[in-house]
């Protein structure tokens, strides 16, 4: 037992930790909220230091192996940790501001973070189903955190509904998985479907479809985004913020595992469903997106778009790939906080604007602003030579490397799609004329987490090394898993 609660000491200190706030939020007498945003960031970071000097060598599992933890769930859990610690720090000001501050907000983002490291370390169908839920049903109160808003609670409605059905798919998907296999461990079930002629048999490809489809929904990815566009632009910006970094990491992390560790050995059978999800996310984040006039719905394609650019070093299936998909995941995460910390920032006397026209003449009236979001945006486009041109290069390298140049190159083209988008809006910053009313200054928060996003996009290139080392340290602890290296040596000749 002690080994066991060991391993899961990140999720307990985020579980023990937000049960203590949220009885210190409700016992207390007086506004707490400052404090009980402070000390969900403190356990949050402390939670990362946990899961980042955790790594094992090779794989250890807890819970009669529901529970693993290896080099690839070390660094994901890290990174989800950091990213909603910094989205609870840039939520603070502006859920003051517009009179949303509520202590139970930071304690949620907690509890969903508990629920993403549950799911990052999953190694069986019940634990990942579990995971899922508790990270869930968090989100989807703070959706709708807003209760006097109609917009956000519409948001939080549609995201409850949709993510049920999903979780529905999911759920049908494991149950043939098991009826077919007799286990819902990864590894038993990686042992128990070894395809016959590169087949799977066909109860088994459809639980694996079902389970793909109820995994996607949770990264927004075609065709199951529909909740994305809705959500993103209905909910507090600042819990879009947090919906666009953490729970992506977390659900590109769980994906790739699942695939990687339960079946190995049938790439046949799934491969081909990622490069068509990988190839539609990606098309329809670039041109879905070129109409958008609101600048989180904007965002919201993009985020689409980026998801299925992950899915390019999946669809490869090999170690670089998924090195590839650590790598791209993790400087996306930046560049996006970076892109909403400027978004959180378009404020001006009468409120909060969220209309990409209202942008205009930006340079002029913010320079620094304007400044940090046009570097975010040409990262995102994948401006050589800043960080999200290198996320793009290894996730396309590792598809080539696997032969699959037709994906490549549809890549390519909605990258350059998507671009325009990308581009009109540091036209907007630095061509058009600024209006009368000027942006009101940035919280000091802002510049610091903004500059700091800027300058991390901008000098990438400099010194790459470290981000690159983990990514493969990370894929290669998931290739060095019990279950991938029996399957692969039963399936060798």
């Amino acid at each position: 037992m002690l080994s066991n609660l060991s391993l899961i000491l990140p999720e307990l200190v985020l579980f023990i930790g937000a049960m203590v706030l949220l009885m210190y939020g409700a016992f207390s007498t007086k506004d707490v909220t400052r404090g009980v945003d402070l000390g969900a960031m403190g356990l949050l970071v402390i939670a990362a230091v946990l899961a980042l000097t955790q790594s094992p060598n090779g794989q250890e599992v807890a819970f009669n192996g529901a529970f693993a933890v290896d080099g690839f769930t070390s660094l994901m859990k890290g990174l989800t940790f950091i990213a909603t610690a910094v989205a609870i720090a840039m939520s603070r000001d502006f859920m003051a501001r517009e009179k949303l501050a509520r202590f139970e907000f930071s304690v949620l983002l907690v509890l969903a973070a508990t629920g993403m490291g549950m799911m990052i370390s999953a190694n069986d169908l019940i634990a990942l189903y579990m995971g899922i839920e508790l990270q869930s049903l968090a989100l989807y109160v703070v959706a709708a955190i807003n209760r006097d808003s109609l917009r956000s609670t519409e948001a939080g409605l549609k995201y409850f509904v949709l993510g049920a059905l999903s979780s529905g798919l999911l759920l049908y998907g494991a149950s043939l998985i098991y009826g077919f296999s007799g286990a819902t461990g990864f590894g038993d079930i990686a042992l128990a479907f070894q395809p016959e002629n590169g087949q799977l048999p066909i109860a088994m490809t459809i639980g694996l479809v079902f389970l793909i489809a109820g995994l996607a929904f949770k990264i927004s990815a075609v065709p199951f985004h529909m909740w994305t566009p809705d959500v993103y632009e209905g909910a507090p910006t600042a819990v879009t913020a947090f919906f666009a970094a953490a729970p992506k990491l977390a659900g590109m992390a769980i994906f790739v595992r699942v695939m990687m560790t339960a079946f190995p050995d049938a790439i046949v059978a799934w491969q081909q469903i990622i490069i068509f999800v990988s190839f539609a996310s990606m098309a329809l984040g670039a041109f879905a997106a070129i109409g958008q006039r609101n600048i989180k719905r904007l965002l919201a394609y993009s985020s689409i778009g980026h998801m299925g650019f992950a899915l390019v070093g999946f669809a490869a299936g090999t170690q670089d790939g998924v090195a590839g998909v650590v790598l791209y995941m993790a400087l996306y995460a930046v560049m996006t906080l970076g892109t909403f910390a400027c978004v959180l920032s378009m404020r001006r006397e009468g409120g909060m604007v969220e209309k990409i026209d209202n942008l205009a003449g930006l340079s002029q009236t913010r320079p620094f602003m304007a400044a940090c979001l046009a570097i975010m945006m040409f990262s995102l486009a994948g401006i050589p030579p800043l960080a999200g041109f290198f996320g793009k290069l290894f996730v396309f390298r590792a598809a080539i490397d696997a032969g699959l140049y037709g994906l490549s190159i549809l890549g390519v083209l909605s990258s350059v799609v998507g671009a325009f988008y990308y581009l009109r809006i540091v036209k907007i910053m630095y061509i058009d004329a600024p209006p009368e009313e000027p942006y009101a200054p940035m919280a000091r928060d802002m510049r610091y987490l903004a500059g700091a996003s800027a300058a991390f996009a901008l000098l990438f290139f400099v010194y790459p090394a470290p981000l690159v080392e983990l990514s493969e340290l990370a894929a290669s602890a998931l290739f060095q898993t019990p279950a991938v290296e029996v399957v692969t040596s039963i399936a060798r000749p």
